[in-house]
């Protein structure tokens, strides 16, 4: 093994005083397992713009106390530089470890004389990004894994402006976090914190005023029928608290928990993989269905910012792509404000670059303005507040991306599963009103404006020699571009490298273009309004292929999708 890694390891033996963490690492010493060791040694778990993710365990590559001190202590001189008596908001799901790493946190910043609000519970992200903005800190923390497996934890990192962190703070961040010690950090005991008044619990009136803020985009006197019920799974997170009640405040009474996925859980006991995307997660929640005969059955992922749905239609359950849901929100948003006299023409709905290509062809007929951002939802947050510093926040209509994040209401700068709840179920009333499901909606959408659908590929490189071999792969994408893909000519080609300008649509005029920043992404447009664009995964050692289709019926569409996909399979192969 590499000297430097076995004078890291034997560091860490001298100095790991929490008991899991040193026997973990004398049984990996004891057996000399070299390839487990240098796998948890052999580099810092990287941080960037979203924070830190990892396995837990013990080593510089893992999630653990000292790991999380030593990002926080980054953290805390990050915010002593910038802001005079600066503050924090601080939040957690239900991922193990989480409390612990929650106080370990909230100590390193109190020791540094930063003032730590804490939620009490665990609380969605979104409650997190609302703490900060109505509380006015400078920043804030939240401890999740979102909706990756039960081994992992993590730590995003938020301005103050409740958005996820620059690339030049996350710098800035990551700096000063390799400057730091994980065994030599500024820290406090928890209940020496709040003694001191150092560390305070969040105000309970940060939660009301979050649901009050939802209920502002509530869709003025909505009235579900008496009998409309819901089947709602949590998945053993965080949104079991907040889509109760506003569910009930919204008048919709009967809803029916998966009670096996009601209370939180970082071991995910019935779900391996707790992600709302994916039918497997939702298996419980469709056997209580079965049963209980709903309107509709939703899911949140651990830190409910996400949301999943699975729509009762000709005797089974079908399930919504994030972008379909996306797609059907952005039309009935625009319908409602239609309907309340408002100006559709003046709204703003933004998307990913990586998100279905349909919103553009609803933007040319409503005639609203259509933007397009980096894969993130902090850069849908960013475009808030461009309309706010211009005085025009209300034309703010919705955000989404594909991975089933929505936003609607400028209350966060994040996605919000909750809100995302609220409006699904309404939207679902409206159209039940109408004879209609959602996927019968979204197929009236298809028939009107195409049928653009979407798909991807992942290729995992794991390891040293797997990141060299991504690399590998996106630099021959752009020395040696493909002239076709899957039989389709390529029409064009953007390297958002460049960091290219990208056009904004509107059904009224052409709207200025907007400059992105650069990133690692490639995209080849198609004949026939088809499309392919490449991506290195910011979390994980894969290179994801998106794939847009389009066709005038849903056979002729998955066909090309089929062809995308294949030819995205042989190219990162």
């Amino acid at each position: 093994m590499d000297a430097s890694i076995e004078a890291t390891v034997k560091a860490w033996q001298d100095n790991v005083t929490d008991p899991d963490l040193a026997a973990e690492l004398a049984e990996l010493v004891k057996d000399g397992n070299e390839d487990k060791l240098f796998d948890a040694f052999y580099r810092d778990l990287a941080f960037g713009t979203a924070g830190l993710r990892g396995t837990l365990g013990v080593g510089t590559n893992r999630m653990n106390v000292y790991v999380v001190a030593q990002a926080t202590q980054g953290v805390a001189d990050y915010l002593n530089a910038h802001y005079e008596n600066p503050t924090l908001a601080l939040a957690r799901d239900s991922r193990n470890k989480g409390e612990d790493f929650q106080k370990v946190a909230a100590g390193v910043l109190a020791a540094n004389g930063i003032h730590v609000y804490v939620y009490p519970r665990i609380e969605p992200v979104p409650t997190l990004s609302f703490a900060v903005r109505h509380l006015g800190t400078s920043a804030g923390i939240v401890l999740t894994a979102s909706h990756n497996p039960a081994p992992y934890n993590g730590y995003k990192v938020y301005n103050d402006n409740g958005g996820q962190i620059t690339d030049e703070a996350a710098a800035e961040i990551s700096a000063n976090i390799a400057k730091a010690d994980p065994f030599n950090v500024k820290i406090m005991d928890f209940d020496e914190g709040l003694e001191k008044g150092l560390i305070e619990w969040t105000p309970e009136e940060v939660l009301d005023a979050f649901i009050e803020n939802i209920k502002k985009v509530s869709v003025p006197g909505f009235k579900a029928s008496d009998d409309y019920s819901v089947v709602y799974t949590p998945l053993n997170g965080t949104g079991m608290e907040l889509v109760t009640r506003i569910l009930k405040e919204i008048g919709v009474e009967k809803v029916s928990v998966v009670p096996e996925q009601a209370e939180p859980d970082g071991n995910f006991p019935t779900c391996t993989y707790p992600n709302p995307e994916f039918r497997e997660a939702l298996e419980l929640a469709l056997k209580l269905a079965e049963e209980v005969k709903p309107n509709l059955v939703v899911a949140t992922d651990p830190d409910a910012d996400r949301m999943g749905t699975a729509i009762p239609h000709d005797g089974d359950y079908v399930l919504l792509s994030g972008n379909e849901m996306g797609v059907l929100l952005m039309d009935w948003l625009a319908t409602m404000a239609k309907d309340r006299g408002e100006d559709v023409a003046a709204k703003v709905a933004v998307s990913t670059i990586v998100s279905s290509s349909m919103p553009d062809a609803l933007a040319r007929d409503w005639g609203f303005e259509m933007r397009r951002v980096l894969t993130g939802f902090k850069y849908i947050g960013d475009q808030i507040d461009q309309l706010k510093d211009e005085g025009e926040e209300d034309r703010f209509l919705m955000g989404f991306e594909e991975s089933y994040g929505y936003l609607v209401g400028t209350h966060a700068r994040d996605k919000d599963a909750i809100v995302a709840t609220m409006l699904c179920v309404e939207m679902a009333s409206y159209y039940a009103e109408k004879g209609m499901d959602l996927y019968e909606a979204m197929d009236a959408l298809y028939q009107k404006y195409g049928y653009y659908l979407n798909g991807t590929v992942n290729a995992s490189f794991p390891g040293a020699a797997g990141a060299e071999k991504m690399a590998g792969i996106m630099d021959g994408l752009r020395t040696n571009p493909p002239a076709e893909i899957a039989g389709y000519k390529v029409t064009g080609m953007t390297d958002y490298a460049t960091g290219p300008e990208m056009p904004r649509v509107s059904g009224l005029q052409k709207e200025a273009a907007q400059v992105l920043p650069p990133a690692n992404v490639i995209e080849f447009r198609l004949e026939d309004d088809n499309k392919v664009i490449f991506r290195p995964s910011g979390t994980e050692p894969k290179v994801k292929a998106y794939l847009f289709s389009k066709g005038a019926t849903r056979a002729e569409s998955e066909a090309v999708r089929a062809k995308l996909e294949a030819a995205s399979k042989e190219i990162l192969s």
